[in-house]
């Protein structure tokens, strides 16, 4: 059936106009003014609403075995609460461990995206080893399966972290594929020893996860990805970048010639360190890393925005109950939830609570409320940010993060009128809190269509699971 969205105005990164869209099948076959309406055709009215290209998040955990448990959503979950939260494709980090095969790893990630996705989806690679074999095999994977990124990580030695010459050969390999290698920077061994001399000192709390790892930490990855990369030639993408240091160092390296983007999330664009300082142990709601910065650096990620030095807004999704996972950090776990509880033991300390913080659902309306709506971003940058310049990057431009003719119908209207608070209460995701639990948001994702398919209508779910679709990706860099 034919879809003919009217009366809107249409907002892409390069403009904004008042247009009728029709769409036929699973992409958009028409825009403009008092487009002929086929015979069937359904027509929905978008009167007073903007109207989107489908967000793109680039940076989601859905499948995760973390710091010994798991993340709690599925595919189901994740991508319903993301496509109520205007988001139709995401892009997840396939994260197997040292001791794991990552042709086999890849495949299992897939599998369990294909049984409920609602939303389209498509992987970065993790390398967290390159052992003999695993070259070849990252390049089956790259020319069967459409992978057209890999993850590394410059933290969490022992887990998924690797070796300076595993770097080096990693990055040399992405050249050769021309493969865009995202990165988490920061320094394992810094890491490491400084959170060794934090708990000698019975500094245990939530509070204490930031100094552990501060921004020289984090500014210190940077300057190693980028020296890596000037050497080997890699197109690099620096994740969930959380301060104006490190983002200066990235800069300073393109002005020399390195090919690096910039990520950030967007708990570093509303939440600051504080939130990781509050008591009872609720802090740890709050743990990611790197982790949340000082206020202050706030401006710096949305000057960053503004400038285009900063190419995409993401979320790093990480999704772990509060009651059952963060509490692992804690010194007593039994206490955990006890309002007068102060810890003094030694069971457990702020390095065992598993880092991430749920926000899938949230991306778009906290950027829009915080972003737009404030002056910080215009509406043109909020799409090119949370939508189109992720498609450029990733391969997946021109069918996704854009409304043009030939475009993949992911089509978001959004009602700019309502406001809503967010609570766990009311939320999709699969966690027992929400770390922007309170928050008052302007506007309604009201309806999303993927490819066509409409997923949600006046703001609720109109569909079950699956029907979501792997993207494979060409190599464009």
């Amino acid at each position: 059936m034919a879809l003919l969205i009217q009366n809107g105005e249409i907002v892409t990164a390069s403009g904004r106009q008042f247009a009728d869209i029709l769409c036929e099948g699973e992409t958009i076959q028409a825009i403009g003014k008092t487009l002929p309406v086929p015979v069937g055709t359904e027509v929905l009215d978008a009167t007073g609403c903007l109207v989107f290209p489908g967000f793109i998040d680039p940076h989601v955990h859905v499948h995760l075995p973390f710091m010994g448990t798991s993340a709690k959503d599925t595919h189901a979950t994740a991508s319903k609460a993301a496509v109520l939260g205007g988001t139709t494709t995401y892009i997840e980090m396939c994260c197997p461990s040292r001791e794991e095969d990552p042709a086999t790893a890849f495949h299992l990630w897939k599998k369990k995206a294909a049984e409920g996705s609602v939303c389209d989806y498509s992987f970065h690679l993790g390398v967290t080893r390159l052992q003999d074999g695993d070259a070849d095999a990252l390049r089956r994977l790259v020319h069967e399966e459409g992978v057209a990124s890999f993850k590394v990580f410059l933290a969490y030695k022992g887990a998924f972290g690797i070796n300076d010459e595993e770097l080096y050969q990693t990055l040399k390999l992405a050249r050769e594929l021309g493969v865009i290698v995202t990165a988490h920077c920061e320094n394992a061994d810094l890491i490491a020893e400084r959170q060794a001399e934090l708990i000698k000192q019975g500094k245990l709390g939530p509070e204490w996860h930031e100094p552990s790892r501060p921004i020289e930490v984090e500014v210190e990855g940077c300057h190693h990805l980028m020296t890596f990369a000037k050497l080997t030639g890699a197109h690099v993408y620096v994740v969930h970048t959380s301060c104006g240091e490190a983002l200066n160092v990235i800069t300073d390296a393109r002005a020399h010639g390195v090919q690096a983007w910039v990520e950030t999330v967007i708990p570093y664009l509303t939440l600051d360190s504080s939130f990781a300082e509050k008591p009872n142990f609720e802090g740890a709601k709050y743990v990611m890393s790197p982790p949340i910065r000082d206020r202050h650096q706030q401006e710096a990620l949305w000057q960053g925005l503004r400038s285009g030095t900063i190419s995409t807004v993401a979320t790093d999704h990480a999704p772990f109950d509060f009651a059952t996972q963060k509490h692992m950090g804690h010194p007593d776990p039994a206490q955990c939830l006890k309002a007068d509880f102060q810890p003094n033991g030694e069971a457990g300390n702020f390095s065992l609570i598993p880092n991430g913080i749920p926000s899938i659902e949230e991306r778009i309306k906290l950027l829009y409320t915080d972003g737009v709506l404030l002056g910080k971003i215009s509406l043109e940058t909020f799409i090119a940010v949370a939508s189109t310049n992720a498609a450029k990057l990733f391969g997946l431009y021109p069918k996704k993060g854009e409304i043009a003719v030939g475009s993949d119908a992911d089509i978001v209207v959004f009602d700019p009128k309502p406001t809503s608070t967010i609570s766990a209460k009311t939320h999709h995701m699969a966690t027992d809190y929400s770390a922007f639990e309170g928050r008052r948001v302007s506007g309604q994702i009201r309806d999303v269509a993927v490819r066509g398919r409409f997923v949600v209508r006046s703001g609720a779910l109109v569909v079950g699971e699956g029907g979501g679709r792997y993207l494979a990706r060409p190599c464009t860099h």
